[in-house]
Order: C-alpha cells, then structure tokens, then sequence
C-alpha cells in the first residue's frame, strides 16, 4: 500500500498528515520526510496519524528516531491519533509516556491546549 505525506503549517509547528500504512516497506519514507523537516529547521512537529490504518514497530522506530532528533534541538513531537487499533499499539509498547498524543492538529500544535 502507498504512504501518503502531506505537510503543512499549522502555527510554528510543521503538521506531517500520513495516510496508508506504515511497515517495512513505508517507513523510509516517513523517516526521510521527518529528517527533511528537522534538517530545514522544524523543531515542532506534529504528526497526524488519523489516516494510518496500520503501524508496525519499524514505523514505531522512526517515531521515535524522529523524536531524538527534534529533542536535539529543543523542539517536539505530538502525535495526533483517535484509533483504538493504533493507540493500542502505543500502550502496549509504552510509547503513551514518550509521546505527547493529542486528539486533534489543532490541540497538538497548541491551538487547543
């Protein structure tokens, strides 16, 4: 299945909405999207999962390869995800405490908060 990335402003932040699946096979390319950003100086970031139907621990690893990266810089990255089959996976995992998880773009860039 294709992976689709968008990104766009939303305040300070960069908003990366990712659509498909992310595996093995996707993941470079989230991950290269992700390092584009932070490489061009958005230190804020959010990414949008709501259109993720399915997230495996390669897609997990670049989460958070992504977070370490912003960290570096002072910045940070939200995640945007109301899908009990996706959240699971980062309470199964732990991520919930790593991961600020917003239900909204809006209260994760802080529009809402």
């Amino acid at each position: 299945m294709e992976l689709g990335l968008d990104v766009r402003k939303v305040g300070s932040h960069s908003v990366v909405d990712v659509k498909g699946e992310i595996d093995v096979y996707t993941a470079p390319k989230l991950r290269e999207k992700l390092i584009e950003l932070v490489s061009d100086g958005s230190y804020d970031v959010v990414v949008n999962l709501e259109g993720v139907d399915f997230l495996d621990s390669t897609g997990l690893g670049v989460l958070v390869g992504a977070l370490k990266r912003v960290k570096a810089h002072d910045g940070s990255l939200s995640l945007v995800c109301t899908q009990d089959k996706i959240l699971k996976i980062f309470k199964i995992t732990g991520l919930t405490k790593v991961f600020p998880i917003h239900s909204s773009v809006d209260e994760a860039a802080g529009g809402a908060a």
